[in-house]
C-alpha cells in the first residue's frame, strides 16, 4: 500500500477549530512536523481540508 508523508508548512495559530482538529488527529503539532500515513480515503480527505496548512507527497 502507498503511503503519504504529510508536512505542517504554517502555523495553526488563528485557525478554524475543526481544521486544528484535523491536523491534531493527523498527528501534527509543531510547523514543519512530518508524518507517514497509509494512502486511503479518510486520510486524503483530511489532507484536503487542510491543504493549505500542509504539503503531501507519494512515498
Amino acid at each position: 500500500m502507498a503511503k503519504l508523508k504529510i508536512t505542517l508548512e504554517k502555523s495553526l495559530i488563528g485557525r478554524k477549530d475543526d481544521h486544528i482538529a484535523t491536523a491534531k488527529a493527523l498527528g501534527l503539532k509543531k510547523i514543519r512536523d512530518v508524518v507517514e500515513k497509509d494512502d486511503c480515503a479518510t486520510i486524503r480527505g483530511m489532507v484536503n481540508k487542510i491543504s493549505y496548512l500542509v504539503k503531501c507527497e507519494e512515498i
